[in-house]
């Protein structure tokens, strides 16, 4: 799939949000992080999810079903349950996406919650819905509607997160239903030119990666891209990419972004070069591990951390190709 449009330099939408943030305003903090992502270099640009409460939200909040509940899980994020089927109140975050659209011509990037994920972590049996795949395939349809508002409006590059692919639990879906679920929303008729739809089906790679499984993962998906942690230095992480089909792309998440250490550069490079052996690294691209604030109110790291972090892909991403974006 090698082409001009691999997008070389990602990240996954969230950063650090400014201290400021309540005094400044969201509409200039989202400019000043425009400015900030152009300086990096980075050749994708997203509003930082700073209008958001975490990285649910882009959904959460322009549908109407669910409730917010006063638990929080291991990381952080308030639990919601669904009380009936989901319908959109308009667009989710497609006005934020015009936004970043007039002010640079560097391509934005639009992150959204998956829809199984949502299902698999709001189903509650007896409540609503009549089931997770009922309430996940509702989801689909809002969420497959916002993808191709996003494409009209000039987005190239949206990704779907789903956390719970790595996994060996699924919350309230099977492995099998989730795959179907998420295949729903990323489905297009239509591809414009230099569009990706991708999906990050994890944070951190499973100790050990079963062949099959990751093959009916990537079959049962018809993402154009895969986001996929490599900042261990794991055989499990290389054997991910590994199974992944020759016709998609891939985008390695090359540094921790749960760390203030930074990577050894050589280390990185070899894992890459490893990877260079069985793919055509054309088709590839690097990021950091994960958001750096998925959670608005709990960033993993400082702003100063993460500013280092993100120098550092841009310099993995010139050792590998250059200055070809």
């Amino acid at each position: 799939m090698a082409d001009t449009f691999n997008y070389r330099i990602d990240h996954h939408g969230s950063l650090v949000r400014p201290n400021d943030l309540a005094t400044v305003g969201v509409d200039q903090a989202v400019q000043d992080a425009v400015v900030y992502q152009r300086k990096l270099r980075s050749t994708v640009v997203t509003d930082g999810d700073f209008p958001r409460e975490d990285f649910r939200s882009a959904v959460l909040d322009g549908v109407s079903g669910f409730r917010r509940t006063d638990e929080k899980d291991a990381d952080g994020l308030t639990r919601w349950v669904a009380e009936s089927l989901p319908k959109a109140n308009g667009p989710l975050v497609a006005e934020w996406a015009e936004r970043l659209a007039s002010l640079t011509v560097i391509a934005p990037k639009v992150s959204l919650p998956s829809p199984a994920y949502l299902a698999a972590t709001t189903y509650q049996e007896g409540l609503g819905p009549s089931s997770a795949r009922e309430l996940g395939e509702s989801l689909a349809e809002i969420i497959q509607a916002e993808i191709e508002l996003l494409v009209s409006k000039g987005v190239r590059l949206i990704q779907l997160n789903n956390p719970l692919l790595l996994d060996a639990a699924t919350g309230a879906l099977s492995f099998e239903d989730a795959l179907a679920v998420d295949a729903l929303a990323v489905r297009l008729d239509e591809r414009p030119e230099g569009v990706r739809i991708a999906v990050s089906p994890g944070w951190t790679a499973p100790d050990t990666v079963d062949p099959a499984r990751a093959e009916q993962l990537y079959a049962g998906i018809p993402a154009d891209r895969w986001i996929l942690p490599f900042d261990q230095g794991t055989p499990a992480e290389l054997a991910l990419v590994k199974a992944l089909p020759e016709d998609r792309d891939f985008c390695l998440g090359v540094v921790d972004a749960t760390t203030p250490e930074l990577e050894d550069i050589d280390a990185v490079m070899a894992r890459i070069d490893a990877v260079g052996e069985f793919k055509d690294l054309e088709d590839g691209a690097v990021s950091p591990s994960r958001g750096f604030a998925d959670v608005a109110n709990s960033p993993l790291l400082t702003a100063d951390n993460q500013h280092r972090k993100l120098v550092l892909v841009e310099t993995i991403a010139r050792y590998v190709w250059g200055n070809e974006f």
